[in-house]
């Protein structure tokens, strides 16, 4: 099967960044959706669902910024055998919900714990300890967690990954410091190379079938773009899908 790259455009934010600038992805204009910002109501879920089913859970997909993170469990859901979810973001994605029928990006990793079967373990990479310690005790058989301090130290070398079984990474660039991306929340520790070692140990010695990148960022810093924010974005992303064509995955 042959492996594409993706872009998710659901802001226009992407229209600012020369990465996408390439024919031979695959883009798809997602900004006309409504009841898709932070929180997707069953509209949305639909019609999302409807844009991406011609493409696999391989490959590379760029789904735009944070607010639009849950979409990792869109793609995930095209998944046909057992996997584990790894995770590098500096929130867990844990949150209970606050509306009945409505997926948000903040608690989109407890709604595919609870809703897919095939989902057998979860990796949270990068978040700080006040935010892992607040993981409900009942998801902890399910979820471990490699802390921001743990991983820029890069001891993830300890971390027990599953061998017998394909993994899908999702990533939130809000892992990253400030000098290293621009989202629109509140950011990690890591920088670029620090997130590039660990994805180049786990693709080294684990079957990653998939990969998603969110946390382009905001509108208000796109307009002008006076502190050079789509730059940085653009050179995150740049680098990191060097990275996964290095590795095969596109």
């Amino acid at each position: 099967m042959h492996k594409l790259v993706v872009i998710m455009n659901f802001s226009g934010v992407y229209d600012g960044e020369p990465f996408t600038h390439n024919q031979r992805f695959v883009h798809l204009d997602c900004t006309h959706l409504k009841g898709t910002d932070c929180y997707c109501d069953a509209d949305g879920m639909r019609e999302i669902r409807r844009i991406i089913a011609p493409y696999p859970a391989e490959g590379v997909h760029f789904i735009d910024s944070g607010d639009y993170h849950y979409v990792t469990k869109f793609w995930t859901e095209k998944l046909t055998q057992p996997f584990a979810l790894m995770l590098f973001d500096h929130h867990t994605d844990m949150q209970p919900p606050q509306w009945s029928g409505v997926l948000s990006c903040g608690g989109w990793v407890k709604d595919m714990i609870d809703g897919n079967p095939l989902l057998k373990h979860v990796y949270i990479m990068g978040v700080p300890e006040d935010k892992a310690s607040a993981i409900p005790e009942a998801y902890r058989n399910k979820v471990e967690v490699l802390t921001d301090k743990r991983l820029h130290a890069h001891s993830a070398l300890n971390l027990p990954l599953p061998a017998d079984g394909p993994i899908y990474v999702s990533i939130d660039k809000d892992v990253l410091d400030t000098n290293s991306a621009r989202t629109d929340w509140d950011q990690g520790c890591l920088t670029l190379d620090d997130l590039k070692r660990v994805l180049t140990l786990v693709m080294r010695h684990e079957e990653v079938v998939g990969v998603d990148v969110c946390g382009e960022c905001p509108a208000t810093l796109r307009l002008f773009d006076p502190d050079g924010s789509l730059t940085i974005d653009d050179k995150a992303n740049r680098e990191l899908l060097e990275l996964f064509m290095r590795q095969g995955l596109c």
